[in-house]
């Protein structure tokens, strides 16, 4: 008789229920451990939508509204790379891009950090329709969740300001949870920029919110309207100035 394999060998039981406890805390440790590792201080989150095309293949998009969103790209690629340019250096790695992995928005804040040669991360999410890391990110540097949880909390860590360019809902949870994190002082405050200021107006009302007493009319302070790479980075770098 063959001895049986050690516990953390044993893969069948590794994926059981009884072992979620286990992964969760795997999927917490291991993207830790390698971020230090890579001597990552803090991070610049871009959230957005993976169907968003690049302008070189906005020609293929099917929808002429999708289509017509194809300068976000460009403007995500370009404040990755005005991020990383300023600020990575081989004695430390502040303001790291970090993105949900996949295509899009996500593949242009990697793309713009890759074309300053500098490192770049995604948090990449096993869904029913595989979504497969892009091809810019940082090999060391990619990561891929089971638990929405866990990935979230790793978007949260080291962040130090919250890019949102136009997205669907998975993009709205991630802006809404970040938003409510600073509201309630569970983290510290940081830069929130929502990309495309008409965009962002014409989809909610914020000042309606404020109206009806549903949030403070200073919680609205929390948020920043962009529209250019440019001046999303004077946002950012002017808020750690003071």
């Amino acid at each position: 008789m063959k001895n049986p394999p050690k516990a953390y060998e044993n893969i069948p039981f590794l994926n059981s229920a009884a072992a979620r406890p286990v992964r969760l805390q795997l999927e917490y440790l291991h993207p830790q451990e390698m971020m230090e590792q890579e001597n990552i201080k803090s991070t610049i989150v871009l959230f957005g939508s993976a169907r968003i095309p690049s302008p070189e293949n906005a020609g293929e998009c099917r929808n002429p509204k999708l289509a017509g969103m194809s300068p976000f790209y460009e403007e995500a690629r370009k404040l990755a790379r005005l991020i990383s340019t300023a600020s990575q250096t081989r004695h430390g790695c502040e303001y790291v891009v970090i993105t949900g992995g996949g295509g899009g928005i996500m593949e242009a804040g990697n793309r713009g950090a890759h074309d300053a040669g500098c490192k770049s991360i995604s948090l990449n999410i096993t869904l029913p329709h595989e979504q497969l890391p892009n091809p810019y990110v940082t090999e060391s540097l990619c990561f891929q969740f089971h638990y929405f949880s866990m990935r979230k909390m790793h978007f949260m860590l080291r962040a130090k300001a919250f890019c949102i360019f136009p997205g669907g809902f998975g993009t709205f949870d991630e802006l809404f949870e970040a938003l409510t994190l600073i509201q309630t002082g569970k983290i510290k405050p940081m830069p929130v920029i929502l990309f495309g200021s008409e965009h962002w107006k014409r989809l909610i009302d914020w000042n309606y919110l404020a109206e009806c007493g549903l949030v403070c009319p200073s919680d609205l302070n929390l948020i920043t309207f962009c529209d250019t790479a440019e001046t999303a980075w004077r946002a950012i770098t002017a808020f750690y100035a003071g």
